[in-house]
């Protein structure tokens, strides 16, 4: 039991690792166009500096909503059980098909103890098909019965 408590911790670590990356990223875009969205106010500016100004104030702008999204994601991952379960629910890893899963929020995949993961939203449709199934059941995913192979 310990050997699979350790693959799910590690696979906890590398989604929260994932997403921190993410953060990161999308903070570093943000802050770099806000700063060069900043004129300098001793000196005088003309036109073009204005609008490159504006334009990077824009991308600043949209470069928010994927910090908020990131900043959201980090909170559901830290507030969601990851402890070892039986059954598919919210931070359970789940796999069948050959496929490996972590229900918590969308990623790309990821590799964790030599198998690649890939991260699923609660309100992804695979998920409420197959939420508060066991490892043995089966669910209908776009017309396709699936067999659950494992849930931790």
């Amino acid at each position: 039991m310990t050997d699979r408590a350790v693959l799910k911790q590690a696979v906890h670590d590398k989604l929260m690792s994932l997403e921190a990356a993410e953060l990161a990223a999308a903070k570093a875009h943000y802050e770099a166009y806000l700063k060069e969205s900043q004129l300098d106010e001793r000196e005088v500016h003309d036109k073009d500096d204005l609008v490159a100004s504006r334009e990077s104030r824009d991308l600043a702008a949209a470069f928010d909503a994927p910090v908020q999204a990131h900043h959201a994601k980090v909170d559901a991952i830290e507030n969601t059980d990851f402890a070892l379960t039986d059954t598919v629910r919210p931070g359970a890893a789940v796999s069948f098909g050959g496929r490996n899963f972590i229900v918590c929020v969308s990623t790309t995949r990821f590799e964790a103890n030599g198998k690649t993961y890939m991260g699923i939203s609660t309100q992804s449709p695979i998920y409420l098909a197959m939420a508060g199934l066991k490892a043995g059941e089966s669910f209908t995913h776009n017309g396709a019965e699936v067999v659950i192979d494992d849930v931790m």
